[in-house]
């Protein structure tokens, strides 16, 4: 209810009394404010919202002063499971632990619940076996894409489809065959919670730094808890925990005394730079050979030597010509002709758009004759436009909002499998964090090619596996590639490669990318 100004109504005494009898009689009845809804859809297309604004010109998360003691919100104690799955050719036994660390600020006042899925293989020595923690992005992801559509030991079939079956089943190509897994999930995703109170304190648990101090904190006191000390440490993350990794790997070593031997980036956001680059010619740039993938998958299957012509013109005249601006009516031309040539685009739209073409217009153009429209994560994969008479338009993203359902279910399915039951939501998606995320003071946007480049010279047995998928718009494989060719050579010509394949941002949706993805990844780990 909104009480009118006191310049246009009069309120009464006897009014007042009464409100005020009245509010006194309910107060010890008053409960929470709902809380927003974590799962409500943005009304923007998935992997479109722009980066938040820095936390001074943000609205503040919604007051906690009424959140119950941390010990009312703890989380279930440790439960493990003995697991044995059959594959093609062989037979797998492993432990499962679903638990959680709990973290506390030097006072020693609880400050967040980080839950984790563990898998360890049985009767291995711990000494030698490698394992791996596995981190996803958002930020605002957890842990369960790569857990039930990668690398764990079940997965669900990716579909775009909210109805797909979600029930797991064992995964041929998980990588426990080679290294233990531990999935984490940063607090506010998966069943993590955030214990600490106040404003202040949740901004560092929501902050580029906060976050790698407190990730970084809990594979410190998982490793401590299970006496892998000795065991060869790796890192996996994808999209933004990809940007974690490198951070992670320093971290871990200056703050930790954890030493990692390899690190994997999935789709890594490397340089948040790149997505405020309005009048950025990179960005136009990068996004082209993913752009022409896409349309060329349509006439059969594509591969990165397949877009050779397409990789050497965005990196030579289309930057030369977009350097001369649109006043320039012979650069605009020979861009529109040769990009609408590239893509197969109809020529008088790129010509519209001078050869500059954002997501929006190539998701709806790619297949807009069939009122269809793609996923910014990955332009192969589209579902019916809701509104086919607008040129462009909103609507919910064919791979995020089409796979969250199966993944989502499947996870629960398997903490309840492993006996551990958390009362509350599992939150595979958390835009709230995303909202509230502090991205750092001043002008400059975070970038994690500094970390790696450090970890790179400084370790000279770290390996470095980035991988990306052709059609992902959301981080072209492009900009990554022009990234690392501007770090220095460390020596060891595998210790930092790049590696496409088929596919989107979660390329591993493809059964022959996710296999190849599997077979690169073990060749890191010297198997």
């Amino acid at each position: 209810m909104t009480v009118p100004p006191v310049c246009a109504t009069r309120v009464s005494m006897r009014h007042t009394v009464l409100l005020a009898w009245v509010m006194l009689v309910l107060a010890p009845f008053g409960g929470h404010a709902q809380a927003p809804d974590a799962h409500a859809p943005d009304p923007r297309p998935a992997g479109e919202r722009s980066p938040p604004s820095p936390a001074s010109e943000r609205s503040s998360p919604p007051a906690e002063a009424a959140r119950p003691p941390a010990d009312a919100n703890r989380l279930p104690a440790d439960a493990t499971t003995h697991q044995t799955i059959d594959l093609p050719g062989r037979t797998l036994r492993f432990t499962a632990t679903a638990g959680a660390i709990r973290l506390a600020d030097e006072h020693g006042a609880p400050q967040a619940d980080v839950a984790f899925i563990a898998f360890q293989q049985e009767d291995a020595d711990h000494h030698t076996r490698p394992v791996t923690f596995v981190f996803n992005g958002g930020p605002g992801m957890a842990s369960g894409w790569l857990n039930v559509g990668a690398v764990g030991p079940w997965r669900v079939k990716l579909v775009s489809q909210p109805s797909a079956s979600p029930d797991p089943q064992p995964n041929a190509e998980t990588w426990l065959d080679f290294t233990d897994l531990v999935f984490i999930d940063p607090p506010g995703t998966g069943y993590s919670r955030v214990l600490a109170t106040g404003d202040e304190a949740r901004r560092r648990i929501w902050s580029v730094d906060g976050d790698i101090a407190l990730l970084a904190e809990t594979v410190r006191r998982w490793v401590d808890r299970n006496d892998r000390s000795l065991s060869p440490k790796f890192i996996l993350g994808e999209s933004y925990g990809g940007f974690r990794g490198p951070r992670l790997v320093r971290r871990l070593a200056s703050e930790e005394g954890v030493g990692v031997s390899g690190l994997v980036l999935l789709s890594p956001l490397l340089d948040a730079h790149e997505e405020s680059g309005f009048a950025d010619p990179f960005g136009w740039a990068d996004r082209l050979p993913a752009v022409a993938a896409a349309a060329r998958a349509t006439h059969g299957p594509v591969s990165r030597a397949d877009l050779a012509d397409v990789e050497q013109y965005a990196a030579t005249d289309y930057l030369a010509d977009f350097l001369r601006g649109v006043r320039d009516p012979a650069a605009v031309e020979r861009m529109s002709t040769r990009v609408a040539a590239l893509t197969g685009l109809d020529p008088a739209l790129v010509r519209r758009y001078q050869g500059r073409l954002d997501n929006d217009v190539v998701l709806h153009e790619l297949a807009g004759a069939e009122h269809r429209v793609g996923s910014v994560y990955d332009a192969t994969i589209q579902s019916a436009d809701p509104f086919p008479h607008r040129p462009v338009s909103q609507y919910p993203d064919p791979v995020v909002e089409g796979f969250k359902p199966a993944v989502t279910s499947a996870m629960v399915a398997l903490y309840h499998r492993f006996g551990w039951r958390p009362e509350g939501v599992y939150h595979l998606e958390n835009d709230a964090i995303f909202g509230h995320w502090d991205w750092g003071r001043g002008m400059g946007r975070p970038q994690s090619l500094t970390a790696l480049q450090a970890a790179l010279a400084l370790d000279p047995r770290l390996k470095v596996l980035v991988a990306h998928g052709l059609f992902d718009l959301r981080t072209p494989y492009f900009t990554t590639a022009r990234l690392l060719a501007q770090m220095p050579d460390f020596g060891g010509t595998d210790r930092l490669r790049l590696a496409v394949y088929p596919g989107g941002h979660m390329f591993y949706s493809e059964d022959a990318s996710r296999a190849a993805f599997r077979d690169d990844a073990r060749g890191l780990y010297g198997g």
